[in-house]
């Protein structure tokens, strides 16, 4: 190994597409008067972004649709095991991010193990996968906020409310969050999850009062059979069947144990978000300390509050008369206690707000950090002289955002932020297999144990997720690979700092 550690100079390891860019280097960038951030975050306020972006509609609303339809009571198991899957991930993550204490996350720690291309090829991922998770859900905030305003008597314009039912419209509501929410972002970190503090603070709240109420009204014999018996499920065809039927002409079966399992690969994707903790490791005071605390210790709270929920709503009414569009709601008006439907209607509004925040938040970072790398153009890799903020790159795509919410109404594309998600965990698990080998000397504040299994594990885990998915989300994810490579070899390639360094090197 080279005494200065893999530096730029070292050409072995910075050739072709597959040159990594060392921890030292990175850090280094992030030194740059005009590109550094200001650090303001602490474990804590790491802890409340994990929560505020995990907890949101799903934990009232998924909870109670797999117990009818996949698990019965037994859904409980299927979140624990869920949280043990994220887990695995978290681990990873962890070690990473408080070895690389630079945002962007999975794009960064990619850079530093796999190299330059897989790096422009999760960063590209992840771009795509948190634009469109921030729409989707600004989009649902929207429903929420008019169906509130029409219960006040204020109805909006037809025009303004949206697309629905083949009906072309545009989304005020979902735009006007997105800006606003652009803005706060601009003005500060501090000030972001101060005001994340607050949403998560209301939202967890109205989750403890509907978990506290509910074990009130809890039947035990609802319970009963804990775990239904198993029941085949007819498979589907076409695109949108899953690729793992496609391909290995395997279908689930629902209830049982395997409905267990297989409830637990839908009620993964509500954990998605916790790693965004992960892309404000470069604004964290104390990154090798607070990063890993933050995301797991946000991971526990929000399992906890998914098994809570779990357990009282099918204690409540039996699993097999739950509603699917808003069982827990539901469950309390069929006991007679219609002022809780109302308080999980606000929880879950408030409640989008910070899952908008933090997706745009984490969205911005990585951005700004494929910016400052050269992979996208540098004038969006600007720090904001008095804020410390990345506000060039996150006006540009909060507008973007605005806009596609705007006009958004495919609820089909939030299955694009699933495989994106669970790509970027693959990657980072590799990531740390990788670098334990590359950079045994590196210095690590938290370690994941039993390295290379939990990776391996991870990364198992996460590629049968993905087989779980339809196959016409793989088939759009393809595409937006293949825009991706192009933007690539046309921009990212020539104009990478990593490359114009290593050049400069080699005429040196």
């Amino acid at each position: 190994m080279s005494t200065q550690h893999g530096t730029p100079h070292d050409s072995r390891r910075q050739s072709g597409m597959f040159r990594t860019k060392t921890v030292e280097q990175s850090i280094l960038d992030t030194e740059e008067p005009e590109h550094t951030l200001k650090k303001s975050l602490s474990a804590l306020d790491l802890t409340v972004f994990g929560v505020g972006v995990v907890i949101g509609t799903g934990i009232f609303v998924l909870t109670g649709k797999i117990a009818k339809e996949q698990a019965g009571p037994a859904v409980a198991l299927a979140f624990v095991a869920a949280g043990v899957v994220c887990a695995l991930a978290a681990l990873c993550y962890a070690e990473f991010a408080s070895t690389v204490p630079v945002a962007g996350s999975a794009y960064t720690f990619a850079y530093a193990s796999l190299g330059e291309l897989p790096a422009w090829i999760i960063g590209w991922d992840l771009i795509l996968e948190l634009a469109l998770g921030c729409a989707v859900v600004a989009v649902g905030w929207s429903g929420y906020v008019r169906s509130l305003l029409d219960s006040a008597g204020w109805h909006l314009p037809v025009g303004l409310s949206g697309t629905h039912e083949g009906q072309f419209g545009f989304d005020l509501l979902a735009c006007v969050l997105v800006l606003v929410l652009t803005g706060i972002l601009v003005l500060g970190m501090k000030l972001s999850s101060r005001v994340t503090a607050v949403v998560v603070g209301i939202k967890v709240t109205v989750v403890l009062l509907v978990i506290i109420a509910g074990a009130f009204l809890i039947n035990g014999a609802n319970y009963e059979p804990f775990v239904p018996p198993s029941e085949p499920t007819a498979g589907g065809g076409g695109l949108g069947a899953p690729l793992a039927q496609l391909l290995f002409g395997f279908t689930p079966s629902n209830f049982g144990v395997m409905g267990i399992f297989g409830a637990a690969a839908v009620v993964f994707f509500a954990f998605i978000g916790f790693d965004i903790v992960a892309t404000a490791a470069e604004e964290t005071r104390n990154p090798q300390r607070d990063v890993p605390r933050g995301i797991l210790g946000s991971l526990a709270i929000c399992t906890l509050l998914y098994v809570a929920v779990s357990v009282v709503v099918t204690g409540m009414q039996k699993y097999d008369r739950l509603s699917t569009d808003a069982p827990l709601a539901d469950a309390f008006k069929d006991l007679d206690q219609p002022y809780f439907a109302g308080v999980i209607s606000f929880g879950a509004a408030v409640g989008l707000t910070s899952v908008c925040m933090i997706l745009l938040l984490g969205q911005s970072r990585v951005f700004f950090a494929m910016s400052r790398d050269g992979l996208l153009p540098r004038v969006f890799s600007r720090a904001h002289p008095r804020y410390g903020t990345p506000y060039r790159a996150t006006i540009a795509l909060g507008v973007v955002v605005a806009v596609v919410s705007g006009f958004t109404s495919i609820d089909e594309l939030a299955e694009l932020v699933n495989i994106g998600t669970l790509f970027a965990f693959v990657v980072v698990a590799i990531g740390v297999i990788l670098l334990r080998r590359s950079r045994p000397d590196l210095p690590r504040s938290f370690r994941t144990p039993f390295v290379p299994v939990v990776p391996l594990l991870s990364v198992a885990a996460s590629l049968w997720l993905m087989l779980n998915l339809p196959a016409e989300t793989w088939a759009r994810f393809a595409v937006w690979m293949v825009v991706g490579f192009g933007v690539f070899f046309l921009y990212g390639r020539s104009h990478s700092r990593l490359g114009i360094r290593s050049r400069q090197s080699e005429k040196g």
